[in-house]
This record gives structure tokens, C-alpha cells and sequence, in this order.
């Protein structure tokens, strides 16, 4: 499967549809944004749409709605994640984005906070000396 590029106005929208919390953190993510709530993520850009992650029950109750698809980021009939692709469609209905990312915000959020992972050091490159 090809890599759909995340289109750059997206971002925007992404933006305007985040909840207002300050809890909210985002990040770079698969040439998209992603974002976090207590080091839990809930919601990023994929291709021309956004996943989003829900419960188990919510997650099938929306996979059960029409244009709604399994996180499947390799195209390979294998979801991964347990995240939920919103229909892209659904990218020119903002109300329906913020419900969407309220929802997941809200699930991410009941979680237990995770902690953050150290940041991995730069290998160091060495030169051998040559013997003379």
C-alpha cells in the first residue's frame, strides 16, 4: 500500500477539534500529529483521516457504523492497536471530529497515567586510532 500523506490542512482542523484541556499534549506522529492525555494517546492524523482510540465497547459499537475501519496503517487487512479510523468524510464535520475526539479524550484520560520514557541517547561515534 502506498503512504497517503497526511494533506496540511488537516492540521488546522486536527487543532481546532482537540479538546480544551490543558492535560491535552501533542506530538509528531506519522508525518501527522498526535495527541496525549496523562502520557495516553487518543487521537492522531493518518493518511486522509484521524484514528482514534476508545474502549472495547466503544471501539465495536463504532466499527459497526458505516465508513468507520480498524486501524490498519500497513494496508494489509491486519488491524493494529485496537485504534478506530473515523470515515474521511467526516474530516468536514467538525462537531462530529470533537465529539469523536472527546470521547477517546475522555477514555485516555480514566486511564492510569504513563510515565515517560527516558529519551535514548545519541550513539556515540568513535574513530580507531590507527597504530603507526
Amino acid at each position: 500500500m502506498a503512504w497517503i500523506k497526511v494533506p496540511p490542512e488537516h492540521h488546522a482542523i486536527f487543532a481546532a477539534v482537540l479538546p480544551k484541556d490543558p492535560r491535552v499534549e501533542t506530538m509528531k506522529l506519522f508525518g501527522g500529529v498526535g495527541a496525549k492525555v496523562n502520557g495516553n494517546f487518543f487521537a492522531g492524523l493518518f493518511g486522509r483521516s484521524i484514528m482514534v482510540g476508545l474502549p472495547a465497547d466503544e471501539r465495536a459499537r463504532a466499527l459497526a457504523l458505516p465508513g468507520f475501519a480498524p486501524f490498519d496503517p500497513m494496508g494489509d487487512g491486519r488491524a493494529r492497536s485496537g485504534k478506530v479510523m473515523l470515515p474521511e468524510a467526516m474530516m468536514r464535520d467538525e462537531a462530529a471530529l470533537r465529539a469523536w475526539l472527546a470521547r477517546a479524550f475522555e477514555a485516555a484520560a480514566r486511564l492510569p497515567p504513563k510515565r515517560a520514557k527516558p529519551k535514548a541517547r545519541a550513539a556515540k561515534t568513535t574513530t580507531a586510532k590507527r597504530r603507526r
